[in-house]
């Protein structure tokens, strides 16, 4: 999207004296080629999206597709909010605590110890310090940290979250930093283009880190960290602020500065008999206390192993506790190889595992095969090839004996050594290899897939065909695009486990497919340095098996979010080689998606040539192939490249064909888009109305799908043609409107261009320092973003408003430096736009020589592209210039002629200063 500024500066002479009037305003809009990569997953081949935030707040995703001031015509459909949910980017409450336990018993010193230390930092005004909660396995760490959160959470309002870092889950990594950073995020409502990416580990963590600490500024937030694996995994999550409390459980005794060791012990004898008494439902009198000590004593006064006991002796009435006491010893005799810590809980998981009817017993033994960490019933349905209901079955029934624990949604997990010992089992009795568990389990989700992605994808689109072999199975209701994008942000830890533990047993041909099935959601709702290592594994997987359509798909997917990175040499040589790979296997289709993408990477570094020659021959493809929505994107792509190099016809005529196809397909978002950037063209070609038409229906459009990301960038351009057209009170409202969605939705772009338009009201308006200083401010936040036609446009205003401040070297370096930039662009509207402010700063210092020739250059590159607006202007000048110099016949033939264009485009104020310039003299 090229760049149209137009601030002309109509200079009037009146009894000898020079008065500088600035009466144009500027058009612009920046193109998307420009702006950072991590933006660019708003594009169009994003199918999405994005933000699902977090967990079960998925729903509410952003997606952002952010074009420049400019319409970004293939940008991908955002995900909708459903009827009655907080509008994206909106602050988010979350409270993601796991269930409390109803049998929490004694802990009265620990629990006290810690609410007078966080009352005292509150009442104290102190921040509030780490604390961290040790102890050996199966002692109750978590279920403390759980139930102090829930006696917590009315004194932390702003949510309370809980994080396990699978610090010691056999057949899990502990969670990096990173990872969880990113998890946390997009949990508390940071769209997924916002979250820093890259290679550098360590940079993106500190970025990140240092996002999530403002995320939880001035916020009153409850953190656990369960499971943490050492202090280094958890440092990069501590909050900045001091009115949040962090919980760090931890089999280790992590060493760290101001931090509160809460140590977890076994229970007191006397306090493991209550808590085993409450647990078996039988009244005190019933039992015999003598053997109730000896049975804790044997589970080594352990919470876990006691509510093992507890709850076998209540699912077997006709026993007394003395028949429990008997089968544990024996039990304890046959474990005797193990530590006395190990031994003493696994005779319980044992007893309580001999009380499963075979059918549990067998369920059992799969959830230990599981590669993921939640289980709900539709996964266990696949892992134990049962139906959903009889998983669901097995699942309470494993609850009920306290082999498994509930979380939010009906998700169970197992304790890190219930799923040891689960897994130990299937070893053992060989009822189900590790093989065949990933297999199971990975074919519901390749099902569960395929129906998340028709709802997240664009009509017309292709996604992932779902395998044979998968068409059985049971999946979830998904029947909006809201529960899908919830669905996937809930099972993205689990897919990515099954992905990494099929790759490790060499099951390459699954790791293909379930990449292949998780590309249209990673590419709205990122993160995007995850989405690289899956598409990496992916790619390798299929050098493996010499795949090479294979290969093709995972390096094309690998180029597009690199492109979202704004790695752009990457994704070039990543789409290059898809579109070999796709040559040597005849796959048309997929060379047609590789050239458009390469050509979008080539757009957005400026490649006008090579970008355009991608686009034409992926049109060709998709022509052949009959792809209506290929070939509307390539349309709209390559209309982006022709007004980004000023070739107005050909950017009217592909857009509009693109136009039509996405009406043809029903396709809103591609033809809000197309609308938008139709707008744009013909503001740059002088027909407001047609312009101002367009930019409303496509807001009307935008707001429908209530996406008020586009509603604000269409706001914008509305604001344009308002200024252009005189209605400078029409504009300021549009921008701030603008301004104000974009604040809210943390999209820096739009709001540097909303920033950008408002500082060129302010000069209008007469308060040129508060116009330098805002339009610095949008100077600073596009090269912050790296955004090379944002800062040119930016240039080219700062000139103007230094000239008019009389800042005059300022002035000609801000327009020299914009100059490079745009012909760096090709942008020749921009060129002509920035002449002519050159032009008019030169002139009343008496440069008249050198203001006409900037302004006969402006003249010539505006005629070349029929842009009437900087066509007028640099004809005003070249008047003003001739006039001056005593030139009055060649002064009044252009000025005539600068009268009749400004007449034609509406645009009145420069009208009148030529009239007054021309009219003869009273008196």
């Amino acid at each position: 999207m090229s760049l149209r500024r137009g601030v002309s500066v109509a200079v009037v002479a009146a009894g000898g004296a020079v008065t500088t009037m600035l009466v144009g305003l500027v058009t612009n809009a920046v193109s998307e080629s420009e702006w950072p990569g991590w933006l660019g997953w708003l594009q169009r081949h994003a199918w999405f999206s994005f933000a699902a935030l977090g967990g079960a707040l998925v729903g509410l995703t952003v997606l952002l597709s952010a074009l420049s001031g400019t319409p970004e015509r293939t940008a991908e459909p955002t995900p909708q909010p459903e009827e009655g949910a907080e509008p994206p980017g909106a602050a988010l409450v979350l409270r993601s605590l796991p269930r409390d336990t109803t049998a929490f018993t004694d802990r009265t010193a620990e629990l006290e110890a810690l609410v007078r230390s966080v009352r005292h930092s509150q009442e104290s005004g102190e921040a509030l310090p780490v604390h961290v909660i040790d102890g050996m396995p199966g002692v109750g760490k978590t279920t403390f940290a759980v139930h102090a959160g829930h006696v917590l959470s009315e004194r932390f309002p702003d949510g309370q979250l809980f994080v396990n870092l699978n610090g010691h889950t056999t057949g899990r990594s502990p969670v990096q930093a990173t990872e969880a950073l990113a998890s946390l995020l997009t949990a508390t409502g940071v769209p997924a283009q916002r979250i820093p990416v890259g290679d550098d580990l360590g940079a993106i963590t500190e970025a990140r880190a240092a996002m999530w600490r403002g995320q939880l500024a001035n916020k009153k937030a409850l953190l656990i960290l369960d499971n943490a694996a050492s202090y280094r995994q958890l440092e990069p999550l501590l909050p900045g602020g001091s009115g949040c409390l962090v919980l760090v459980t931890s089999r280790k005794r992590l060493a760290a500065n101001e931090e509160v060791v809460l140590p977890v012990e076994a229970l007191p004898a006397e306090h493991a008999v209550d808590l085993f008494v409450r647990l078996s439902g039988r009244p005190a009198e019933s039992l015999d206390r003598a053997v109730l000590e000896q049975l804790v004593e044997l589970c080594g006064h352990l919470p876990l192993g006691v509510s093992l006991l507890a709850a076998r002796l209540r699912h077997r009435p006709s026993w007394s506790a003395e028949d429990l006491r008997a089968r544990l010893v024996t039990t304890r005799d046959r474990l005797g190889e193990l530590r006395a810590g190990e031994r003493a809980v696994a005779a319980t998981f044992s007893l309580s595992y001999q009380d499963l009817t075979p059918e549990r017993q067998h369920f059992f033994q799969c959830l230990g095969l599981y590669p993921g960490t939640e289980v709900d019933g539709f996964s266990g349905a696949a892992l134990g090839s049962i139906s959903v209901a009889a998983a669901r079955e097995g699942l309470d029934a494993l609850y009920d004996a306290h082999l498994i624990d509930e979380h939010p949604g009906s998700r169970f997990r197992l304790h890190d050594l219930l799923r040891d010992y689960a897994r130990g089992l299937a070893d053992e009795g060989g009822s189900m290899d590790p093989v065949q568990a990933v297999q199971r389990v990975c074919s519901y989700y390749l099902a569960a897939l395929a129906v998340a992605n028709r709802h997240i994808a664009r009509s017309g689109a292709s996604t992932p065909e779902t395998p044979h072999s998968t068409v059985q199975a049971e999946t979830p209701p998904m029947e909006s695009r809201a529960a899908a994008l919830g669905w996937l942000e809930d099972e993205r830890a689990n897919v990515f486990a099954c992905i990494q533990r099929a790759n490790s047993l060499a099951l390459y041909e699954l790791v293909i497919r379930m990449a292949a099935a998780m590309a249209p959601f990673l590419r709205q709702a990122g993160p995007w340095d995850q989405a690289v290592g899956l598409h990496r594994t992916a790619a390798e997987a299929a050098r493996q098996t010499d795949d090479r359509l294979a290969l093709a798909h995972a390096l094309a997917e690998l180029g597009v979010v690199r492109r979202f990175m704004a790695a752009y040499p990457e994704a070039i040589e990543a789409l290059n080689e898809a579109v070999t790979e796709y040559e040597a296997v005849g796959e048309k289709r997929g060379k047609a998606d590789a050239l458009n993408q390469v050509g979008i990477v080539w757009y957005m570094t400026a490649d006008n040539d090579a970008s355009a020659g991608a686009q034409i021959e992926a049109l060709v493809l998709y022509r052949e192939l009959g792809d209506r929505l290929g070939q509307a994107n390539a349309l709209a792509d390559l209309g982006m490249v022709r007004r980004q190099t000023s070739q107005f016809d050909a950017a009217v005529e592909a857009q509009t064909e693109a136009l039509s196809i996405y009406r043809e397909l029903g396709d809103r978002y591609g033809e809000a888009n197309s609308l938008r950037d139709l707008g744009v063209v013909h503001c740059l070609l002088g027909q407001y109305h047609l312009a101002a038409q367009h930019h409303r229906e496509a807001f009307d459009i935008y707001e429908q799908l209530d996406d008020r990301v586009h509603q604000a960038y269409a706001l914008n351009e509305l604001g344009v043609v308002r200024r252009l057209t005189g209605d400078l009170t029409g504009a300021r409202e549009a921008h701030t409107r603008a301004l104000d969605y974009f604040t809210e939705l943390g999209e820096r772009f739009g709001r540097a261009n909303s920033i950008r338009h408002l500082g060129v009201l302010d000069r209008m308006g007469g308060n040129v320092t508060q116009a330098i200083r805002v339009l610095e401010d949008a100077l600073s936040s596009y090269r912050d973003l790296g955004s090379r036609g944002g800062e040119a446009a930016s240039l080219g205003e700062l000139g103007v408003a230094r000239g008019v401040a009389g800042e005059w070297d300022g002035a000609i370096e801000s327009f020299r430096r914009s100059l490079e930039i745009l012909r760096e662009l090709g942008d020749r509207c921009g060129e002509a736009e920035v002449l002519n402010h050159w032009g008019t700063l030169l002139w009343p210092s008496g440069e008249g020589v050198s203001a006409r020739a900037r302004f006969e250059q402006a003249l010539g590159l505006a005629r070349g592209i029929r842009c009437p607006l900087e066509t007028a202007r640099a004809l005003e000048g070249i008047g003003r210039c001739d006039w001056m110099a005593g030139e009055q016949a060649q002064a009044e033939r252009a000025l005539l002629e600068a009268l009749a264009e400004y007449r034609r485009l509406g645009v009145r104020q420069a009208a009148d200063a030529v009239e007054q310039l021309l009219a003869p003299p009273t008196g």
